[in-house]
């Protein structure tokens, strides 16, 4: 089930990197270089920040281009719960959650708006494979 989902997951044209960081230690730049790192285009979203890892920033989901039907959260819980509503409104299909970012209440959000949602703790960076250098 969650092999397929993935592969949902990983068809996108282009990825949303949502709390994408300059800080190259946090998770939310890692994932964002995780995608670079395999040749995919991933868009960072981080409102503080111009550019990320080379790649312009986008403020919000909403700014995303429609070629992004994927993002990945790197947010707390309570930031994932106001982003999900956005992201089912900006027309995104699958989100997922890394570990660390899940809240019911959004899972619950996706899934009764048949988004194909990612939040049983799988890592996108253990799942790709993912070097620090």
């Amino acid at each position: 089930m969650v092999s397929q989902q993935i592969e949902r997951f990983l068809a996108s044209p282009a990825f949303g990197v949502i709390g994408a960081s300059a800080n190259r230690h946090k998770y939310g730049n890692k994932v964002l270089r995780c995608y670079q790192q395999h040749g995919s285009r991933a868009i960072p979203v981080n409102p503080n920040e111009s550019e990320i890892e080379g790649t312009p920033c986008v403020a919000g989901v909403a700014d995303l281009p429609p070629e992004v039907k994927s993002i990945s959260m790197i947010t707390p819980p309570a930031v994932t719960e106001q982003i999900v509503p956005l992201a089912i409104a900006h027309g995104i299909e699958n989100i997922w959650m890394q570990p660390g970012s899940e809240s019911p209440l959004a899972v619950d959000l996706c899934r009764q708006h048949n988004i194909n949602v990612i939040a049983d703790g799988s890592c996108i960076l253990v799942v790709l494979g993912y070097h620090d250098h």
